[in-house]
């Protein structure tokens, strides 16, 4: 259980400016995969502080699938 709140704190800290379009998507399927772990960590130990880190690395990931996605264009 450790190790994967440990991997989610740390991935919080990286950087999100100057990423490739790959970067992007490998940051996003890591958050995805992240938060899902600790959903199930979640369930059993309904602990505050997991659900926090969750909040967070959905933020994350939102931002980074918005930039991926890109400005609509306009007909």
């Amino acid at each position: 259980m450790s190790t994967l709140v440990e991997r989610a704190l740390k991935f919080e800290e990286t950087s999100l400016k100057a990423l490739t379009t790959n970067e992007r998507i490998i940051i996003s399927r890591e958050a995805k995969e992240l938060i899902l772990g600790l959903n199930e960590i979640y369930k059993e130990e309904k602990d505050p502080a997991i659900m926090d880190i969750m909040k967070r690395l959905t933020l994350i990931k939102q931002k980074v699938e918005k930039r991926l996605k890109g400005k609509p264009t306009s007909s």
